[in-house]
């Protein structure tokens, strides 16, 4: 029977890599902190009158809930929300419909100019957005969508970006499996839905949740696009409790929370399929 002796080498290093995670494990935890610091600040500030916030007086027993009835009646906010629901929504299912396409085609079709064509589709990244602003704008003039729901869910639905991550995923897709549906009579079509489509799962609902955050988030373009209170989204409406001369604060922070709450949800219920997407997609760094 043998023994083995702690060495003194041995015992330094296993002290050394205790240091270590512990040290990493503290540093983890302030960059949460830092980070969770302006969502608990908001919180707060939502649940304390205006008076009470510019006086820094954060005493418990000014804790309501009535910033947030106040907010659903000093403006339609539910109309705000319904429509960016309705846009998230519909933007978010038809672009990754029209992407996944584009990206089945770029991707395992084969035709002449493909990659000619996919490198002039995807130099369009370089052109910013500001660029293409007033253009798209004319357009939607000339259309007759100004202020309606056409303005702002028709322009986002085509993009480079989510085209080209399909893209790169329907490449490591063993082309195997389009051959022998085809051999059994699949159409192109069919292969895109009954085969590619159900095997890109991971990559689909992190593609989701990029789009509908951006859109949701998004207060550029709607602003521009819409000039009525029924067809304002949330971002452009909370900017009506900033005032010229004073800010609501209580009531813009109210209704952030409120609006926070759809893309936590969908991220907190969609987190699972996320961390695969970001793996399988090489947007971790591998």
């Amino acid at each position: 029977m043998t023994t083995t002796t702690a060495t003194p080498q041995n015992t330094s290093a296993t002290v050394l890599g205790l240091l270590a995670r512990a040290g990493l494990q503290i540093v983890l935890l302030l960059g949460s902190a830092i980070m969770l610091a302006p969502f608990l600040v908001m919180l707060v500030v939502s649940l304390i009158p205006n008076e009470a916030f510019l006086s820094r007086d954060f005493s418990i027993e000014h804790f309501s809930l009535h910033n947030y009835v106040e907010t659903f009646q000093t403006v339609p906010f539910g109309q705000y929300y319904f429509n960016s629901i309705v846009v998230s929504v519909s933007t978010t299912t038809l672009q990754i419909l029209i992407s996944s396409l584009a990206a089945f085609a770029f991707a395992r079709l084969r035709f002449r100019g493909r990659e000619l064509l996919f490198l002039l589709y995807l130099a369009t990244l370089m052109i910013p957005f500001p660029v293409t602003l007033i253009p798209n704008f004319l357009i939607i003039k000339s259309l007759g969508w100004y202020d309606s729901y056409w303005a702002l869910i028709v322009p986002p639905l085509f993009s480079v970006f989510s085209t080209f991550l399909l893209r790169q995923y329907y490449r490591g897709l063993p082309l195997d499996l389009d051959e022998a549906a085809r051999m059994d009579g699949a159409s192109s079509l069919r292969i895109w839905w009954q085969i590619v489509v159900p095997l890109s799962g991971p990559v689909l609902a992190t593609l989701a949740i990029f789009v509908f955050q951006g859109v949701w988030n998004d207060f550029l373009w709607p602003l521009v696009v819409t000039t009525s209170e029924a067809m304002r989204t949330i971002p452009v409406g909370l900017a009506a409790f900033v005032g010229q001369y004073s800010t609501a604060w209580d009531l813009l922070m109210a209704g952030s929370v409120t609006a926070l709450l759809p893309v936590l949800i969908i991220y907190v219920v969609g987190q699972k399929w996320f961390v695969a997407g970001i793996t399988l997609t090489g947007l971790g760094g591998r």
